[in-house]
């Protein structure tokens, strides 16, 4: 690979990286280029803890510019880089290389522009989610994508994975909320991808760059629709004697034509989690709980809570709130919301999934799941959103134990076949990174895999932008296609180790 090439200056040979360190030094200063180990420790890994590999250099960029000079200097020593906002993605995909220069982009915070006239908004890529929802609300708008960490995660962040939430199954992903982003190519030029406008003629590049993880280039800039504030809403928690009902009542609901803004599972083991950890006050003896929201026009969401109220009666509900105020509201959603950390308290260690299988197809899986982790030895806590089949099982397990991080990492891999042979998918919003590239083959035939890998290498024919992610093997743009092996990235890639 190019990046282990070394260059002779004098009778002192120099890595590409001891060259890029070099170079970005004297530009951008010792403020923003990291170089201290123990200081680049703490960008080692993003959300996903497991797999960890120190940088070989942090730039922590201030704007745009920092940005460009940055990948400017990668592309002309053909160094890897890779993008990272908050760090709170949750499969690898902010995974820094151990010769390469990671980009930290959390101090961009600036919210350029908030166009109430045309409900968009411009942002840097550090922005926080809930940052631009706070700084809308007063004009009566919203950004509607929330991923459960949205109090932290940032926009760009957002952008890289395609973030979804508990809200996307009526107002969709990161992606149809985006009008237009700035790009810095991985030979680090800047391309303006859309606007304001709804739909920019030509060739959907947009939509290509939503969702590609870092591997197409870094975005600068967002331009973001906003969602104008609803007139009414509503939030109803149900408590079911198991996950059956809980499923058979949301198929009741979509089938009956009503699509909430959101509709929730979560079972027992999620249900003991949360409430150890916030007091969240969700039924006694439930086997699982739906949090439902509605919103819109007052007169709809009045219709529709009635129907929604009598399907969950009629699907076994044996108990049923309705959030009196905007407190109340919170406390139910609190509990959701802390799910994923929430385990914590009753478990050691856990590897959270993120999978897609038909919505209809939820009981059945949902036992799969309780066999899976039966024969591993491992308890499985569901929490997911039911409506549009994104399921999040966090497989328990205690890392102390001999053998018990293998069991869980194969009951979590098992899940993910348990999604493929129902019809679905590997990753609903958290993105492939580097935990499941090697389990593309088993979702994409290889023609399929060397089509997403053309499209990558007309961006990045050197491979520098985020390499060694998505793709199950880190070949070169330019190889003759063969047949791809299901090995770690991490392994063949170089890029570090599986703690």
């Amino acid at each position: 690979m190019a990046g282990h090439r070394t260059a002779t200056l004098g009778r002192e040979e120099r890595t590409p990286l001891a060259a890029a360190r070099e170079e970005l030094l004297a530009r951008l200063g010792t403020e923003q280029v990291i170089v201290d180990r123990q200081r680049l420790r703490t960008y080692e890994c993003d959300g996903l803890a497991a797999y960890r590999v120190v940088p070989g250099l942090v730039v922590l960029a201030q704007d745009a510019r920092d940005v460009e000079t940055t990948v400017r200097v990668c592309a002309a020593h053909r160094v890897p880089f890779v993008a990272r906002g908050s760090g709170t993605g949750l499969s690898g995909g902010a995974l820094p290389h151990a010769e390469g220069v990671l980009v930290v982009m959390s101090q961009m915070r600036a919210l350029r522009e908030i166009d109430v006239e045309n409900e968009r908004a411009v942002v840097e890529p550090g922005v926080v989610n809930l940052q631009l929802t706070h700084a809308t609300t007063p004009d009566g708008y919203y950004f509607a994508p929330d991923p459960s960490s949205q109090q932290v995660c940032s926009i760009g962040g957002n952008v890289a994975e395609n973030s979804g939430g508990a809200h996307c199954l009526k107002y969709g992903f990161t992606t149809n909320h985006v009008t237009g982003v700035d790009l810095v190519t991985p030979g680090g030029d800047v391309v303006e991808l859309g606007g304001k406008a709804p739909d920019a003629p030509g060739y959907d590049l947009l939509g290509a760059v939503v969702g590609s993880e870092g591997t197409l280039g870094v975005v600068t800039r967002v331009t973001v629709r906003l969602t104008r504030l609803p007139q009414d809403v509503r939030t109803v928690l149900a408590g079911f004697p198991d996950v059956d009902a809980a499923g058979a009542a949301t198929s009741a609901i979509i089938g009956a034509g009503i699509i909430p803004a959101a509709i929730e599972m979560m079972d027992a083991l999620a249900i003991e989690a949360a409430e150890e950890a916030v007091h969240c006050g969700y039924p006694d003896g439930a086997g699982a709980v739906l949090v439902i929201e509605l919103d819109g026009p007052s007169a709809d969401v009045e219709q529709e809570l009635a129907d929604v109220l009598r399907l969950c009666d009629e699907s076994g509900a044996f108990e049923t709130r309705l959030a009196a105020d905007d407190l109340e509201r919170a406390l139910i959603w609190k509990g959701r919301k802390s799910a994923f950390a929430a385990v914590g308290r009753i478990s050691p260690d856990y590897i959270v999934q993120d999978g897609v299988i038909p919505r209809t197809a939820l009981s059945r899986v949902l036992r799969q799941i309780a066999e899976l982790g039966e024969a591993g030895g491992c308890r499985v806590a569901n929490v997911f959103h039911a409506g549009d089949g994104n399921l999040h099982p966090l497989v328990l397990f205690d890392g102390s134990v001999e053998g018990a991080t293998e069991r869980a990492e194969e009951v979590a891999g098992g899940i993910l076949d348990l999604c493929i042979s129902n019809g679905g998918s590997i990753t609903g919003e958290h993105g492939v990174g580097a935990d499941k590239a090697r389990y593309m083959p088993r979702m994409f035939s290889d023609d399929d895999l060397d089509a997403m890998q053309a499209v990558r290498c007309a961006f990045d024919p050197d491979n520098i932008s985020n390499p060694g992610k998505i793709f199950p093997t880190p070949r070169l743009c330019g190889e003759r296609p063969g047949r791809h092996q299901g090995a770690h990235p991490l392994q063949e890639a170089g890029l570090g180790e599986v703690f």
